[in-house]
């Protein structure tokens, strides 16, 4: 490995968002583990990306497979100068706050909170222990941890609970030079938000499309919260198409 490389972990890597970041840092000349839950995402997305990248299945909410993934990313490339904790599910949609089921929550949150935080944490360990020390991690965020939709309450719960990680992370990284940032998205066009090109529930009880932009502006945006030097931070950042309904959402 050129010594000059930086290396980059992305959850959620298959698709989306995760897919969009991975090609946009594989281009700018960063080596990259790509996970996901699913085998043939990744290595489509890895063919796609080009340059070095390393493929590892991984369901972030099970330990064993975030374990799994570091390890075999600290073996790739020796350290990691950076993780964007991407992976996520909206689960349930429109279903009311008394008809969620237990199970539907209890899988919103293995995956948005507790799989953040696993990856985190294993970030945070390699990033503190590796010479030189330090490294940053990017928390995927969403506009959802600012203002809700409606009948979005696992969903919703979980973003802010993201923020609350950014913050922690920040704070106890100042020590190690490790830096952490918050990307909060609305409405990038992935498979994800097709609906809302169709009409989604707005807070007034109607129906409406709502304008999508461009994955790929959300994936600049983390390019450019990425390569800034660790004596700099973006704490964090919005991204939204310009005309959706987020300011004055309700």
């Amino acid at each position: 490995m050129n010594p000059r490389t930086k290396t980059a972990v992305v959850t959620g890597a298959g698709s989306g968002i995760g897919r969009a970041v991975a090609l946009a840092l594989a281009g700018a000349g960063w080596s990259v583990a790509l996970a996901g839950r699913r085998a043939q995402p990744l290595e489509e997305t890895a063919e796609a990306a080009g340059g070095d990248t390393l493929c590892v299945p991984a369901d972030v909410s099970a330990p064993g497979d975030v374990d799994a993934l570091f390890a075999a990313a600290r073996e790739r490339y020796g350290r990691l100068d950076l993780l964007f904790n991407n992976a996520g599910t909206f689960g349930p949609r429109g279903v009311p706050v008394e008809d969620i089921a237990y199970e539907e929550w209890r899988s919103v949150v293995d995956v948005n909170v507790t799989g953040s935080f696993l990856c985190a944490q294993a970030a945070f360990r390699q990033m503190k222990g590796q010479d030189p020390q330090g490294g940053r991690i990017i928390n995927n965020g969403s506009i959802s941890a600012h203002a809700p939709r409606p009948h979005s309450l696992a969903y919703t719960t979980t973003k802010h609970a993201m923020t609350g990680l950014t913050k922690s992370l920040s704070l106890d990284g100042r020590p190690y030079r490790i830096a952490c940032g918050q990307i909060d998205i609305g409405n990038a066009a992935t498979d994800m938000t097709e609906r809302m090109q169709a009409g989604i529930l707005q807070a007034n009880g109607e129906l409406m499309a709502e304008p999508v932009m461009d994955v790929r502006d959300v994936a600049r945006t983390v390019l450019h919260m990425a390569e800034l030097p660790l004596e700099a931070n973006v704490q964090f950042a919005t991204v939204l198409a310009t005309t959706m309904p987020y300011v004055g959402r309700g």
